[in-house]
């Protein structure tokens, strides 16, 4: 029988940048997120508010900014309203959050939207990282030209050589490893924009860790590419 775990062991991440807390309404509840990554062997996580996203921005927000370490607690706007983003933008920076997650997908934001190009400007005039959803081919466009660090979390390997293209040109463009199952994909992100561009990423607990755990272990990155890729690099942007 094939085991995982196996393959897995001596892997130590510890940052997920994608963790979520909370429910869909329309899904079932999963295992609670910290027995998720206690399961796996990950030590901590970035962790946005669901209700955030999807009923109560500031309550929501100030449940995750209540974390204890060495968890890391991430921000939440509504891009459906921007003027209210951005006032939000204001009290994470002046709380000392350090990181904003964009949800476009579940409110139902395009990346040609004003409010998106709103908010990345706020984003990066605060000095806040942003972590985003969506189709990396369109939602790159709204962060462009921008000079703020940007964690696109839904990069998929079909689209790879998009991100390639575009972050070639964009210091602050990262992506992380979730969607990046291909047998090379990691290695080229590595290649050709540095290790430093990618931050490990498992979306606990509505995604399986395993499968990103076995792509970073099993891969042909460096020791301390693999070092940086499974936490150092998320520390450094959002903790």
């Amino acid at each position: 029988m094939f085991d995982a775990r196996r393959l897995i062991d001596g892997l130590e991440v510890t940052l997920d940048a994608d963790v979520l807390a909370g429910a869909y309404p329309d899904r079932d509840t999963p295992e609670p997120w910290p027995d998720v990554l206690a399961g796996h062997g990950i030590r901590a996580g970035a962790v946005a508010s669901l209700r955030a996203a999807l009923f109560d921005v500031v309550l929501g927000n100030d449940e995750t900014l209540g974390l204890a370490a060495p968890h890391v607690p991430v921000g939440v706007v509504d891009l459906r309203d921007p003027l209210r983003a951005a006032r939000e933008l204001e009290r994470l920076a002046e709380a000392g959050r350090r990181a904003v997650r964009l949800f476009p997908d579940e409110q139902g934001v395009e990346a040609g939207f004003p409010s998106v190009r709103h908010v990345a400007r706020r984003a990066a005039a605060l000095g806040l990282t942003v972590l985003t959803g969506g189709d990396v081919r369109r939602f790159w466009r709204p962060f462009a030209g921008l000079g703020g660090n940007v964690v696109f979390l839904d990069t998929h390997f079909y689209h790879l050589g998009d991100f390639l293209v575009a972050a070639a040109d964009e210091p602050g463009f990262h992506t992380s490893t979730r969607l990046l199952n291909s047998p090379d994909a990691l290695e080229t992100v590595a290649a050709e924009l540095g290790a430093d561009r990618l931050l490990f990423g498992s979306r606990a607990p509505y995604y399986e860790p395993a499968v990103p755990l076995l792509r970073l272990a099993t891969g042909g990155l460096k020791p301390e590419e693999i070092t940086a890729v499974a936490g150092e690099n998320a520390r450094r942007l959002l903790a």
